[in-house]
């Protein structure tokens, strides 16, 4: 007579634990080792994501400063190369024509528009006045653009009459997270942009 087998090939591996109700599980130690693994994970990972936040913001500040820079050096030279000499038409959506004046006021057309000078340089304008450093710099795709249209590209600005401060959104602490810009108070000065202060960001 043939004995025939009824043990199961396939699950010759590992016995597999059944609880009383016949269902598979974890045990309980083993369930506590990895809630510990995932709180070691999270402890770690989890500043690195905070300081990766920041860094990005700090990223954002400094192409933010190196845009008005170079925007204000690009307005300034273009100004000294005109040598005062007005534009023989006006600018593109303005209808000034420019003066291209290095004096205490001035215009000067850009590709964009006309923008406001002050000794040479951009004006620090505020929302909804004269185009000035905000507009020379392009940190939007809007020429002269309103508060909202400028924070939804993640930065803040304000200004006082010669000083404009930026800055971006989501800082801890936006006092301390921004540069400034100040226009030139006499002739043949620069305008001046501070260092980035960058402790609440």
């Amino acid at each position: 007579m043939i004995k025939v087998s009824t043990m199961n090939t396939v699950n010759r591996g590992m016995p597999k634990r059944r609880g009383k109700t016949g269902q598979y599980g974890f045990t309980l130690i083993e369930l506590i080792v990895v809630v510990i693994i995932l709180g070691i994970l999270a402890a770690v990972a989890l500043p690195r994501f905070i300081n990766l936040q920041r860094d990005a913001r700090i990223a954002k500040l400094q192409a933010a400063r190196g845009s008005v820079s170079a925007a204000a050096a690009l307005v300034h030279a273009t100004t000294l190369s005109r040598a005062g000499v007005a534009d023989p038409t006006a600018c593109i959506g303005g209808g000034v024509v420019a003066n291209n004046s290095n004096g205490p006021t001035g215009t000067v057309c850009t590709e964009s528009g006309v923008i406001y000078l002050v000794n040479g340089y951009p004006e620090a304008s505020a929302f909804g006045g004269n185009a000035g450093i905000l507009s020379a710099a392009g940190l939007t795709g809007i020429f002269n653009p309103t508060q909202a249209q400028l924070e939804a590209e993640g930065y803040t600005y304000s200004s006082n009459g010669s000083v404009a401060t930026f800055g971006v959104l989501g800082a801890t602490d936006a006092a301390t997270c921004l540069f400034t810009y100040t226009q030139p108070g006499v002739a043949n000065a620069a305008a001046t942009i501070s260092g980035l202060t960058i402790s609440g960001c």
